[in-house]
């Protein structure tokens, strides 16, 4: 594609468009230029709520190739890489996820993180190589990020993943974006220009972050790693999460700090075990023996003791 081209690609697309109204913005004062900034973000969440058939629909079926062995794993570039990334970082200690369960790719590797990796966003075959790195198979779930919905590594990780027979995601704030037409759910969040002409750190930025942390996190909920609004898989690496343990255990049990404390020790730290002891009046072994055949469903496991 030439430069002519591709700026010709560029101009057609929302998240690009120039807003003439915005033309004199710096000359404005501060406070000014922060309520705008402000009402443009209020529009993202309607934007949003837009898609949550779609979003719930690509859910579903992320949750079910996960509660088959499956691995969740985001591919995307710069700003909508690095969500990916960030995303996937924050499951293993909010939810005890496996390492490599939930993943994040970005187009350019680790240094991507924090500078710009020329031409790495450009690249097909770089996405398909990261991914045959990851030994990406049909239980697998891989999400394309990209806020104009034409990156190439994202587009590129979504065509091999759907290759492969894994299931497919594009996530995009452009409508009709090779992204979503590439995966098996599309998700087009489409949050209007931005700002400042072609930032999509900001309004599309945002709109990723929502959707990514719904993707996530619900279907963690559908694996069992919560018991109603708690995180009862949450991993205690450090004297915050040993405390919010205990929390947790408390809010679900309602029992005296003695016995949270007692159940904690004979479940080895594990939250869901503990609460499962308290509950169903089980030791540390039973516990242990009825997560596992229940899936790690808590309510599933106090069920099976409630018969």
């Amino acid at each position: 594609m030439t430069s002519h081209d591709l700026r010709n690609e560029l101009e057609s697309l929302t998240t690009e468009a120039f807003r003439p109204e915005l033309a004199e913005i710096d000359r404005l004062p501060t406070l000014d230029i922060a309520r705008l900034m402000n009402g443009e973000d209020a529009g993202v969440p309607a934007a949003v709520a837009a898609r949550l058939p779609q979003i719930a629909a690509a859910i579903d079926a992320v949750a079910e190739r996960m509660a088959r062995g499956g691995r969740l794993v985001y591919a995307g570039a710069g700003t909508a890489g690095r969500l990916g990334v960030l995303d996937a970082s924050e499951c293993p200690p909010t939810f005890n996820t496996e390492p490599g369960q939930v993943a994040g790719l970005i187009a350019g590797g680790p240094e991507a993180m924090v500078t710009s990796v020329e031409g790495a966003e450009d690249s097909a075959e770089l996405a398909r190589a990261d991914l045959d790195a990851l030994k990406i198979r049909p239980e697998d779930t891989v999400v394309g990020v990209s806020a104009s919905g034409r990156t190439p590594y994202a587009v590129g990780a979504v065509e091999h993943a759907r290759a492969v027979g894994a299931l497919t995601v594009g996530l995009s704030c452009n409508e009709h974006s090779a992204l979503a037409a590439a995966a098996e759910h599309g998700i087009e969040v489409v949050v209007g220009p931005e700002l400042l002409t072609g930032s999509t750190r900001l309004k599309a930025g945002t709109a990723q972050k929502l959707v990514l942390n719904m993707l996530s996190t619900i279907t963690m909920i559908r694996l069992g790693k919560t018991y109603g609004n708690l995180m009862v898989d949450v991993r205690a690496s450090n004297a915050k999460l040993r405390a919010r343990s205990r929390r947790i255990v408390s809010l679900a049990t309602g029992a005296p700090d003695e016995e949270i404390e007692r159940a904690l020790t004979e479940a080895g730290g594990e939250v869901k075990n503990a609460i499962l002891i308290v509950l169903a009046g089980v030791d540390g072994r039973t516990a242990a023996r009825l997560l596992e055949e229940s899936g790690g469903h808590l309510r599933a496991a106090l069920s099976v003791t409630a018969d």
